[in-house]
């Protein structure tokens, strides 16, 4: 028997293990994707494929920033709830960090680290992503935060008291550091740290919408979980002797900057190794001010948790110019390739790749093949001939664009697709951008986008099967480059766009537009892909086609979908826009306007059951058992409102 059959054997027998149990083990979410490994896999399985169109609000936390005083806005609730002794730990985007009772979702403490006194932010405003748990296994239970304007803190997970013996009363001042002098308001924190063995790794958000060659670097650090003293600095740009510094031509590693980690890393806690997923360079589309391939930029690294000594990197993009940042936390899988078990990472990407390698030594678990690339005619720019291919797993997304993946539902609509595209480049994976009106064209349509692929949502991973469930969108971007005011900015060229509007307002390239892949890390093949949600299917122009779903076409901000994996379902959260927000502008991102909770048969990937929320989704859903109940929780609510924590759970 297959182990896709073994699985749907278990799934078809889990309704009745999950009835008739009076008692049963609190199972609990200790980080950001339950474990270090950003599996997103939980064992609880009382919700099952046979009671789940049964679930009911079971309660709703409403944040509290509404007791801040600040003229600088927040942008709701994005936070992954932790759960831990029957409490559930928040942050809200004024970054005050909340305990709440996991039965009924009553506030038991917060903390104010009174963040928004210390200024503004780099680009989305205050905002976070979650909190990071850690005990010695005995009494010192802690949450550790680092802040949107580099505070470092740590809490008595219970009482919400400062740690005693940490910084300055709970919170170390990491502003200091980097080894250069900065704006302030150009570096902040807002994805949760990850405590590997007793070292709080910390990366950092770096404005993408620089007006100079000098911005803040992305230094890695690490920090005693125990006092908050800096233990070790790993410069993901080179300096002076170390590794890969001579490909930062002209010493432009003396000046760029970027090159950060701003999204979730993860840990190896057996081996002690951290993995770090490494963003693009200053500036994003132009590379003429730091010539080289820019190592260790867009590149997957791993560090020795104590020591902060790099292991092995691996780059997948170099010389970046098309804001390829490896935008999420890898997952750490143990696989079975040709008889053989594997400790892997599969870091899964924008460009819709999935990279998977042997974790303790870097090595490939299928070849990576360099292939030529086309060259760029912008002046001043330099792009690598090569760039890296994955013969294994196949993309889940479509990867660039050519003629081919145009609008095909009427021979009218592809007509019109073609007209449109004549005033844009358009071609295969890491075609170059261009500058407005170079060779009598708009700009370059990039696809996948600056946004995805995939994003900051990443993958699950299902241990049983070995199936790595990734939600993406097939969503473009435009790229123009631009002479900026030279009395504003010191770069030769910066980032403009235009819009590409499809025909009729329809996307211009075929459905679908949002999907869900599921990649067996097992034998590097995709299992199934299915469109992720319905799309524009009841446009007036091919309503009376009467198309299936086509996958949403108006994903709201950077997250395709996220993805729970439990031991009897897949969930994925996806936020959309109402059509009329998005008018195919340039990034093709629209303001969320309302969400979707869909459950699916992990095997085959078949919708089971779904609801509709008035408001987007916000943050990546967990799940856990408390008092013998299980409940799915989940952060919602538009950016301009208080944001809230919604729990379902099946009927007492």
């Amino acid at each position: 028997m297959s182990r896709v059959a073994k699985l749907v054997v278990l799934m078809l027998a889990m309704p009745a293990l999950g009835q008739g149990v009076d008692a049963v083990d609190d199972v609990e979410w200790h980080h950001y994707g339950r474990d270090h490994a950003q599996s997103k896999y939980s064992p609880a399985a009382l919700i099952d494929r046979g009671n789940v169109a049964k679930l009911e609000v079971a309660w709703r936390w409403t944040s509290i920033d509404d007791r801040v005083e600040s003229p600088l806005p927040a942008s709701g609730v994005r936070s992954t709830p932790l759960m831990a002794d029957g409490r559930l730990f928040v942050i809200t985007g004024y970054n005050q960090i909340v305990a709440l009772d996991a039965s009924f979702g009553e506030e038991l403490w917060s903390f104010d680290p009174k963040t928004y006194e210390r200024g503004r932010v780099p680009h989305g405003g205050y905002n976070h992503r979650g909190v990071e748990y850690w005990t010695d296994g005995e009494e010192d239970k802690r949450i550790i935060v680092g802040t949107s304007t580099l505070q470092l803190v740590a809490l008595d997970a219970e009482t919400g008291e400062p740690s005693s013996g940490f910084g300055d009363n709970g919170i170390v001042d990491i502003r200091a550091g980097l080894g250069r002098e900065y704006q302030e308001r150009d570096i902040g924190i807002n994805s949760p740290p990850v405590v590997c063995g007793d070292t709080i790794v910390v990366g950092s958000i770096v404005s993408d919408f620089a007006a100079t060659q000098e911005m803040p670097p992305g230094h890695v650090r690490g920090f005693d979980v125990r006092t908050g003293e800096q233990k070790w600095i790993f410069h993901t740009i080179p300096q002076a002797g170390e590794v890969g510094v001579e490909t930062w031509e002209d010493e432009s590693w003396r000046r760029s900057g970027n090159t950060n980690v701003w999204s979730m890393m993860s840990c190896d806690d057996k081996h002690g190794y951290v993995y770090l997923p490494i963003g693009t360079p200053t500036d994003d589309h132009y590379g003429g001010h730091r010539l080289g391939d820019n190592l260790f930029a867009e590149s997957l690294v791993c560090l020795d948790a104590k020591t902060g000594e790099r292991v092995w990197h691996f780059q997948g993009v170099r010389h970046g110019v098309w804001d390829y940042d490896f935008p999420a936390a890898p997952n750490l899988v143990d696989i079975e390739v040709d008889g053989r078990r594997i400790e892997a990472v599969a870091q899964v990407s924008k460009q819709g790749y999935t990279y998977v390698f042997d974790r303790l030594t870097g090595e490939p678990v299928w070849p990576i093949e360099d292939r030529a690339v086309p060259s760029s005619k912008v002046p001043g720019e330099r792009l690598a001939t090569t760039q890296p291919f994955p013969t294994k797993p196949p993309p889940f997304e479509r990867q660039g664009l050519v003629e081919e993946d145009l609008i095909d539902f009427t021979p009218e609509l592809r007509r019109q697709a073609l007209e449109i595209v004549e005033d844009f480049v358009i071609g295969p994976l890491f075609t170059p951008p261009i500058y407005a009106g170079q060779d009598g064209k708009k700009a370059l349509i990039q696809l996948p986008g600056v946004a995805g692929g995939a994003n900051w949502s990443g993958a699950g991973f299902d241990p049983e099967s070995g199936l790595l469930f990734v939600a993406s969108q097939t969503l473009l971007s435009t790229m123009a480059l631009r002479q900026p005011d030279p009395s504003r900015s010191d770069l030769r060229y910066d980032r403009g766009s235009v819009d590409a509007v499809g025909p009729q307002g329809l996307p211009l390239f075929k459905p679908p537009y949002a999907r869900i892949t599921a990649i067996d890390l097992n034998d590097g093949e995709i299992e199934w892909q299915i469109p992720h949600g319905e799309g524009p299917r009841d446009h007036p122009a091919i309503e009376h086609l009467g198309l299936g779903p086509l996958g949403a076409d108006r994903i709201s901000g950077l997250t395709p979908g996220f993805s729970l994996v439990t031991k009897t379902l897949l969930f994925v959260a996806q936020s959309v826009s109402r059509p009329g927000v998005v008018s195919g502008s340039s990034f093709g991102i629209g303001r969320p306007s309302f969400g979707y909770l869909r459950a699916y048969a992990k095997a085959t990937g078949e919708l089971i059951w779904q609801i509709r929320m008035d408001v987007p989704i916000q943050g990546s859903p967990m799940t856990y058992v408390h008092d013998g109940r299980q409940y799915v929780a989940v952060a919602v609510g538009k950016r301009s409102d208080l944001g809230e924590i919604v729990a379902w759970a099946l009927p007492n």
